[in-house]
């Protein structure tokens, strides 16, 4: 049993993930641990940091309302529909899982390398409210027309929220040097 609890945790897991916590670039972990690393700018340095029109943030966070929408009760459509975004959009898929409601109703959530999309839906009414949160070069925005798709709607409305926006500027990077 206390392995299957380990599990459900994710511990243990061979998805790399525990490897990449014990590496840094550009960052050493003795060091204050407010110290931004100095190169987070470089264009070419080797993170999951955004960098576009002039700014450096963690990553884009979609906010994504499905409005008239079908299937909205349907697991297996839900999952498919992750699936073809991760797809569509560039992602690294590491898990699903999605949870069936009674009498109606689906949340899940579908966890990425980049980050994650996550999805809590009221077929009754024709709605579903999904985040599509991703880093690096993934392309969120893709994701507006697989849902189109996947739900039988032209109605899918979108806020786009900048995740760490502000946090990393050239001052703070210049005062990290």
């Amino acid at each position: 049993m206390k392995d299957a609890n380990l599990f459900q945790l994710g511990i243990g897991l061979e998805t790399g993930a525990q490897e990449e916590d014990t590496k840094s670039v550009g960052y050493c972990p003795a060091a204050n641990e407010n110290t931004l690393p100095r190169d987070v700018f470089d264009e070419d340095r080797e993170d999951h940091f955004i960098r576009r029109d002039g700014k450096v943030y963690a990553g884009t966070h979609l906010i994504l309302e499905v409005v008239d929408g079908f299937g909205l009760d349907d697991e297996t459509r839900i999952q498919t529909a992750f699936r073809e975004i991760v797809d569509t959009c560039g992602a690294t898929l590491l898990h699903i899982h999605t949870h069936k409601f009674s009498p109606q109703g689906v949340s899940g959530v579908a966890v990425l390398a980049e980050s994650h999309i996550s999805v809590h839906t009221w077929p009754e009414i024709g709605y579903g409210a999904f985040d599509v949160f991703m880093c690096g070069n993934a392309q969120p925005w893709l994701a507006v027309d697989v849902l189109k798709r996947a739900f039988d709607t032209d109605d899918v409305r979108m806020k786009e929220l900048l995740r760490g926006e502000g946090l990393v500027t050239e001052a703070s990077a210049v005062a990290a040097e």
